[in-house]
Parts: structure tokens; sequence; C-alpha cells
């Protein structure tokens, strides 16, 4: 379904982006005669095997992996896996947790997005790798245990890859016309070319009004042309485009760079667990039981 990677102009990756979401999101919601499996082993490491990737930007790149046509990955939303590769000389394998973009019963594959960081180990060696290659994955890894209809509203910060854990969820609420809690994504990038699948979320904008609306944020404006927010996440923008913590049902998920999230709601804590609830959020009255850092 996707081509291989190649040298696409920006108009050839909206459309194979576009395509491939819209095959994935019907896909799923179909109901199949035959229950399915699940891939993955929470006790061990399990290889998969690397179909095929297509690249979204100058430094990010979608990898499909194979599973078996009956078979899907079996991850709750929302949830996530660890994947494992020794790399070079080190003693030991590098471990690094990522964020499935596949909806959570496709069957046959699952996709990671996965954006190349000058000094990532395991992003540089996802993206060296070529069709027919394996990457080790272990979960599910639970995160917040949503449940359908629970929230009104939930309000999501995200800065550049940590719009994954985001992508899982919006998908997941807005393929079940049962659930009606509303959507509200911020997403924060240095420029306009480092927006992470950008036409998929103004496609669900535009085929969800109502239910979800993403707003853009770049450090700094690349023409005169962009209609977003320029600057950084503030508390003037959380106070604009979020539900107040007076209000019931109202969630507050945040992903993104070490800085970005303790500045909106103060770090996670050294175990990985949620940790105190700082930054924007605390200023702004919102409540730990309202915050929840993915």
């Amino acid at each position: 379904m996707f081509s291989a990677v190649r040298s696409s102009i920006p108009r050839q990756v909206r459309a194979q982006l576009s395509a491939a979401f819209g095959y994935l999101y019907t896909r799923s919601r179909e109901a199949a005669e035959e229950p399915a499996t699940k891939a993955l082993d929470p006790a061990k490491f399990t290889p998969f095997t690397l179909r095929e990737k297509v690249a979204i930007n100058h430094d990010t790149s979608l990898f499909r992996f194979a599973l078996e046509p009956n078979q899907e990955l079996g991850l709750d939303v929302t949830s996530c896996i660890v994947v494992k590769a020794k790399l070079g000389s080190d003693e030991k394998p590098t471990i690094r947790p990522y964020t499935p973009v596949s909806p959570q019963h496709a069957r046959g594959y699952f996709d990671l997005v996965v954006k190349d960081y000058p000094t990532g180990k395991m992003s540089s060696h996802i993206h060296k790798m070529a069709a027919g290659d394996t990457l080790d994955v272990k979960g599910p890894i639970p995160k917040f245990p949503y449940r359908s209809g629970a929230l009104k509203e939930i309000g999501l910060v995200a800065g550049g890859s940590g719009i994954t854990p985001m992508i899982q969820l919006i998908q997941h609420v807005l393929a079940d016309p049962a659930d009606k809690t509303k959507l509200t994504l911020v997403f924060a990038n240095k420029s306009e070319d480092d927006i992470i699948l950008r036409s998929v979320l103004d496609d669900y904008e535009r085929k969800h009004p109502g239910r979800f609306t993403v707003h853009y944020v770049v450090d700094k404006a690349s023409s005169a042309d962009w209609k977003g927010d320029v600057g950084y996440v503030t508390r003037e923008l959380v106070q604009k485009y979020f539900p107040a913590p007076s209000r019931d049902g109202v969630l507050i998920g945040v992903c993104g760079p070490p800085p970005m999230v303790n500045v909106v709601s103060g770090a996670k804590a050294p175990d990985f667990s949620q940790g105190e609830l700082g930054g924007i959020l605390k200023e702004l009255g919102y409540a730990s039981s309202q915050v929840f850092k993915f």
C-alpha cells in the first residue's frame, strides 16, 4: 500500500498518507469473521520485519512493520511499546519507547512515525533500516487508561514527535461515533516544515467539526502566509484554547521534549511516573487528576 522510500514531492506524500490513514480507519472498523490474535508478548522481545516506509518530511518517516494477516499488535488505548537494538560497539542494547500510530485493531501491520534526531541512537538506527530488516519489540506498556465517554473535553499539548501518543488517542476517539468527547490539540514545532502528519490532522479537523480542533504553534513563521500561533506554548495559549479547570470531565495531556513538558506541566519523576504537577497547568489551577504526562 505504501511505496518504497523515494524522493517525493509534498503532494505525493500527502496523498500517500491520506490514502493510508483513510484505509486504516475503514479497515479497523470492519468486523472480521475470525478473531484476531495478538502479536505482542509483554514478557519478551519479538522481532518484527519492516515491510516499507514513507518519508513524511525532511527528518521524519512512517515505518510499516509486518504482522501475520490475522494478527493485530495488541495495544490498548493509550499504551506504547519498547524497541531494542544492539548498536555499534555498545555492550548493552539500546531500549527506547515508541507509540504506534496505526489503529488499535488494525490487522497485518503496525506503523511507527519516527523523527531522526541527530543524537538519537535508536531513531538513527530505525531510519537506516531497509525493507526486510527486523526490529525487536515488547509491550504493551500501559499509559492513560482511556474509557469511551468518561471525559467531556480533552486538551492535548504536543511538541515534535510527542504527537504520536496524541494521534493514537485522537484516531481512537474519532473512530467511535458514540464517543462525544471533544478534543483540542495544540501542536508546537520549530517551523512549518517540522509539523509531523499535518495533512492527517487537518483531515481529522475537516471531517469531525466540533469534535476535533488543532492549533499549530511554531517558534518562527517562515512566511507571511502563516495563520497559526508564533512562539511557544504559554499560559495565554492554554487559557485561549483549553477548557478551564473548573469544568467537569476535563483532562489535559502533555507529550514532547523535556523542556516543553517542564514548562507546561512539570517534569515526570525520575522513575518515569507522573511526578508532581507544575508549570503553567498548576499555575492555572488544574489538579493533578486533570493532567496526564505521556
